[in-house]
């Protein structure tokens, strides 16, 4: 039932239980898991926080705090603007791989398979060695 009002799978919610993100729920007399209200607002937190890029530690963390019975918005914010540093970051490292995969595209436009000598693996990819011989050669 949780699974389903949750949209969240059996076995996922038991691996969070384990983790003890999700506390353990009382067992009925036949054994089965019974959960209080409180789960599926959890579960669905708890997806929502990934979705928003936070890993399971820094959910627990928020979670940690608001069983704490303290209100976590300075810590989730903390690490909401962490994570944004984190993509900003990221961002540029892949438009600067992007600048360099276009400068590779565009000079293998002008290289032919007669240039590759025996020794190169691919001469589009230059290695830091020639790189290094050419940047020299050309002062």
């Amino acid at each position: 039932e949780l699974s389903k009002a949750s949209g969240v799978p059996a076995r996922t919610i038991r691996f969070y239980e384990e983790r003890g993100i999700l506390p353990e729920p009382e067992r009925t007399d036949v054994g089965y898991r019974d959960y209080d209200g409180h789960a599926v607002n959890r579960l669905r937190f708890l997806r929502a926080a990934q979705e928003a890029g936070l890993t399971l530690a820094e959910i627990q963390s928020v979670i940690a705090i608001r069983d704490d019975g303290d209100a976590p918005c300075n810590h989730t914010r903390e690490l909401l603007e962490a994570k944004r540093d984190e993509v900003t970051d990221r961002l540029r490292q892949l438009t600067e791989l992007l600048g360099e995969l276009d400068r590779l595209i565009e000079s293998s436009r002008s290289i032919g398979p007669e240039e590759c000598k025996p020794g190169d693996i691919c001469s589009i990819i230059p290695t830091v060695a020639r790189r290094d011989r050419s940047n020299t050669q050309g002062r």
